[in-house]
């Protein structure tokens, strides 16, 4: 999986990646050539006392060292963008997939997993490809190099690397095979750190309430441990290996030394000898890079594995192939549901079944029933946040499967049962619905809203501040700002999901007076808890257990439906009823 997504998203850097390769074997082979050229000078210049072979000779080696700074310098400045490039494309790549996907596959996954593997999981694969560009490419360089250049000064010592590098090599493999599943669960505590944290700060009122700070406290303690243990055992194998690394590096300049004396009796010159022990440091150097990558790769490997689990995972909602238009001789926001049926995958009964409604422009069609009888789930069919698993949802006369997904949205609006708003301000929030939309228009849309008043006697007006989620204005207040967002939008057809039940009676009904000439030439369809919210609605439906179990007015249902009966007088008396 790494190597398929560094393959995927550096093909736009090709040529930064060639030239990052061509500096680096530059750079390399400089600093090979360097121990010898200092060879050179003991051997020739030194000790033959010849000061004009030592002046060339530390001349050539001041340029070939200006020459390795400069490939160095260059080398780690293109692959420093090429990596933060990379990361910068994969997040992108990632954050749009995941903007396809439905509730369906966002429910699957879960909000914290999608942060951490858009964040934390990209960081890890690009500081590998940093490391690679800085160290990687070098290292097999540096190694086959320092092999062949310590050949040239000694056969016989070079037998000490036949021990070595194998041995080394054996010890890395031991620790780094170690290490690859304690990197996969620290993923997987990250993840479990960042959705207890987004838990207790989104449900901080309700720890308050309940008083549950410490036992918050524990739960994210226990979390915190646990990643804490896991990167612990994580650390001490990575503190384990460059302790090894540099006992094999030591024990083996030792033996070059030892050997190397012996050799010198036998006619080695002092400065073959100094040049064999700077390759023999490069080789081992070479294998100490590699093992810095190693200890990188193996959590890279985990982090690519959950990026790619997201980029292959195709999203239910799949839009057309080929578009139909909507009609531009029909009355614009006639819904109809024939027939439809949804489960979700796995489930043994249907949420919905049989559900025949018709929700006409000019007209407000509510939807009733207790809770879990799929009233959100029938709201959410519209806009394709979910797709029927059988019949059909047709807007103007077509399927809005076949619509293109951005002109069924441009039909729709949609307050959903916990509206959101963004970090911002009232301004850019309301634009939201309809990006550019005049003082005037917002104003307008605000005093339809009954949210005018509040927003007035803000000192910044339409530029107060929100923070994320809205959590600094009443749930009232986020109700009522989200119904101007889409009162700015003004689309042909209007779904509110239980958008009303945070007013109090009369701003409830304030609203839904001035809702009215704003919707005269479009479709609603609200879903209510409150009777009193839907009673004055065309034309109300009756769910139970996700089918319909009655259809008429408030007067008309108050009759002749017992379950309609049932909600109607739990909430109000006979009397209030009629």
């Amino acid at each position: 999986m790494l190597v398929r997504l560094l393959r995927e998203h550096l093909r736009p850097y090709r040529g930064a990646v060639y030239a990052i390769v061509v500096l680096q074997l530059v750079q390399t082979m400089a600093t090979l050539y360097l121990p010898s050229l200092n060879a050179r000078i003991i051997d020739d210049g030194v000790a033959a006392g010849d000061t004009d072979e030592i002046m060339r000779l530390g001349g050539v080696m001041l340029a070939v060292s200006l020459l390795q700074v400069v490939c160095a310098i260059v080398a780690v400045y293109y692959g420093s963008r090429t990596a933060m490039g990379f990361g910068r494309d994969v997040r992108g790549r990632l954050f749009g997939h995941v903007q396809t996907f439905s509730a369906q596959e966002v429910g699957k996954f879960g909000a914290p997993t999608l942060i951490t593997r858009t964040t934390n999981d990209v960081q890890q694969v690009q500081m590998v490809v940093l490391m690679t560009f800085t160290f990687m490419i070098m290292a097999p360089i540096m190694l086959v190099g320092g092999v062949i250049m310590a050949l040239q000064e000694d056969v016989k010592l070079s037998a000490i690397l036949v021990i070595a590098v194998p041995v080394l090599g054996i010890v890395v493999g031991l620790i780094v095979s170690r290490m690859v599943p304690y990197f996969r669960q620290m993923q997987k505590r990250i993840d479990a750190i960042n959705r207890v944290m987004r838990e207790q700060i989104a449900g901080v009122r309700v720890v308050r309430a309940f008083v549950r700070e410490e036992r918050e406290s524990r739960r994210f303690g226990v979390a915190n441990t646990e990643l804490f243990t896991t990167s612990l055992r994580t650390g001490q194998l990575m503190a384990l290996m460059f302790p090894v690394v540099m006992l094999v590096l030591n024990v083996t300049s030792v033996g070059v030394l030892w050997f190397g004396a012996h050799r010198v009796d036998n006619g080695m010159q002092i400065g073959a000898l100094t040049a064999f022990l700077s390759y023999i440091a490069y080789i081992l150097m070479a294998v100490m890079m590699s093992t810095m990558m190693f200890v990188m790769v193996p959590r890279a490997m985990v982090s690519s594995d959950r990026i790619t689990e997201i980029l292959d995972t195709s999203t239910t909602v799949l839009p057309p192939v080929k578009a139909v238009p909507l009609p531009t001789d029909a009355r614009p926001g006639l819904l109809e549901l024939r027939a439809v049926e949804f489960r979700y995958p796995g489930a043994e009964a249907a949420v919905l079944h049989d559900v025949d409604l018709v929700a006409e422009p000019g007209r407000t069609t509510a939807i009733i029933g207790s809770t879990g009888s799929g009233k959100t789930t029938l709201l959410n069919l519209v806009p394709r946040l979910f797709d029927v698993t059988d019949g059909s949802v047709l807007l103007d006369g077509v399927d809005v499967r076949d619509l293109d997904p951005e002109e069924l949205w441009s039909q729709v609006g949609i307050v959903p049962q916990k509206p959101y708003l963004f970090s911002g301000t009232i301004r850019s929030n309301l634009e939201y619905g309809k990006p550019g939309a005049s003082d005037e228009e917002l104003w307008h849309a605000l005093e339809v809203a009954q949210a005018k008043g509040f927003v007035e006697a803000l000192a910044e007006g339409l530029d107060a501040r929100i923070t994320q989620g809205g959590t600094n204005v009443s749930g009232g207040q986020r109700q009522r700002l989200a119904i101007a967002r889409v009162l700015v939008r003004r689309p042909h057809l209007y779904l509110f999901d239980d958008s009303f039940s945070a007013l109090d009676y009369a701003t409830d009904a304030a609203l839904r007076r001035a809702l009215v000439p704003e919707t005269r030439d479009a479709a609603v369809l609200i879903v209510a808890q409150r009777v009193a919210t839907i009673r004055h609605a065309d034309s109300i439906i009756v769910l139970e257990e996700g089918a319909v179990v009655g259809v008429g007015t408030h007067t008309e249902l108050l009759e002749s439906n017992q379950t309609y009966q049932e909600i109607v007088y739990s909430q109000v008396s006979a009397e209030e009823a009629a």
